[in-house]
């Protein structure tokens, strides 16, 4: 076969190798249970289902609340009290034989509204404010950063689904092969024309392959099973997987990738925001010592005012207060060292990222084009078994060839085919291992 020839039959393998044949779309009226999951769907159903995802959504939520508490210190705080005090003794006074004078009740009543704020903080508010902000975005991503993940874990399930159908099927396969081979084998066997080792070799290939097949059919059910914890499909709806291996790469080059990927991965948009946050805690410890400037003013009704000390009478009282801190016991100097060690090493973990990013890049480059590659010389393989095959099977069936001639061609012929399943499964990959790390929404 020509170089040409292979090359062709490479690029529809790429393209059609493991079709697998699943019936075609369910309409709206079709039983709900009968309905194929795509991967689409499928990855629909954990985002909707993931109790993670709800609660990083409630994270935004109360994030959302923390900004509105920051901000609530622009506005002045009101608050309402009332009160009650009975003394004994007082203040008495009495000038010769005259009745005495009481300068203060026995029952002291007080009633008031109080609202205070802050008038000047240099800032302090302001930085508080910047912070909350920043947490929440801080949890819009991760929110979606916790979605793409679990996207892509829903990826690597659905596929490996399929790619362990396929392995079972070519185990099926050779196991099918080999009863054809044992039956004409015992034949022989019986004929006078083979020996019991002939039979056992071919009965122990068999056992063999179906301890494959029952390990392969364990990850099947354990993936599967993963699979449905995940999407919220029950144990007895059919799990019928519509999809195919069939996927075409598009490769570009090694800048554009890098250049995507420190734009969009979340990752460093997360450490990035990390790095802001810290600058924004560092401001803040910076503020700590400065003074702050308040203002209250008050109204209320309370007795004990002559000429009648049990009259209650209205009263206002405002004021300002200025708080300047002059030692805290070194606790200002040490939150200024602590938040600038934390923004330093809030640069640092970017910078780390940055450089994991490129990293991934480079490496889901170089595993696509490992497994393009690896597609051609598999699908060479597998060209080869087959003709190896059909010639032992022809000369074992006319005594040209030994039992163990057929059972090594049989397992080297299944053996290439799980090597091309593989590489397949690897390419297609490979493909959303690469759109994950360039930060592409691929569902």
């Amino acid at each position: 076969m020509t170089k040409k020839s292979i090359l062709t039959r490479t690029a529809g393998i790429a393209a059609t190798a493991l079709m697998l044949a699943w019936p075609a779309p369910a309409t709206a009226t079709d039983d709900p249970a009968k309905v194929p999951l795509t991967l689409d769907r499928a990855i629909h159903l954990v985002r909707e289902n993931s109790p993670a995802l709800k609660a990083a959504a409630e994270e935004i939520n109360a994030a959302d609340a923390r900004i509105t508490q920051s901000r609530s210190a622009y506005f002045p705080q009101i608050s309402a009290s009332a009160g009650y005090t009975w003394l004994d003794t007082v203040s008495k006074m009495s000038f010769g034989g005259s009745p005495e004078i009481q300068f203060m009740p026995n029952d002291n009543y007080d009633a008031k509204v109080t609202a205070r704020a802050t008038l000047l903080d240099f800032g302090k508010r302001g930085t508080n404010v910047n912070l909350a902000k920043s947490g929440k975005k801080t949890a819009e991503e991760s929110l979606e950063l916790a979605r793409r993940e679990l996207s892509f874990q829903t990826v690597q399930l659905f596929y490996g689904i399929l790619f362990l159908r396929e392995n079972l099927r070519v185990e099926e396969k050779e196991v099918a092969s080999l009863n054809k081979a044992l039956d004409y084998t015992t034949k022989r066997y019986k004929a006078g024309s083979a020996t019991r080792f002939d039979v056992l070799s071919t009965e122990v290939r068999i056992a063999a392959t179906r301890n494959r097949t029952l390990d392969i059919e364990h990850e099947l059910r354990r993936s599967e099973l993963t699979l449905r914890r995940l999407t919220g499909i029950v144990e007895n709806t059919p799990l019928s997987l519509q999809g195919s291996f069939a996927l075409t790469p598009k490769v570009s080059d090694n800048s554009g990738l890098v250049a995507q990927a420190l734009e969009q991965r979340l990752e460093l948009q997360l450490s990035r925001e990390n790095e802001r946050a810290a600058k924004l805690h560092r401001s803040l410890a910076m503020k700590q010592g400065v003074p702050v400037v308040t203002g209250s003013v008050s109204w209320g009704v309370t007795n004990g005012y002559q000429p009648d000390i049990y009259e209650l009478r209205n009263n206002v009282a405002a004021g300002l207060h200025l708080e300047v801190p002059l030692f805290t016991g070194f606790r200002t100097s040490a939150e200024r060292q602590e938040s600038a060690a934390l923004m330093r090493a809030a640069t640092q973990r970017r910078i780390d990222t940055e450089q994991q990013v490129k990293s991934d890049v480079e490496e889901s480059l170089d595993a696509l084009r490992t497994a393009s590659e690896k597609i051609t010389t598999t699908e060479v393989q597998v060209q080869q078994a087959e003709l190896a095959a059909r010639h032992v099977r022809a000369r074992y069936e006319n005594g040209m060839a030994t039992a163990l001639d057929l059972l090594n061609t049989e397992a080297s012929l299944s053996q290439a085919e799980l090597a091309r399943i593989q590489a397949v499964y690897a390419y297609v990959m490979s493909n959303y291992t690469l759109k994950r790390v360039t930060g592409e929404v691929f569902w």
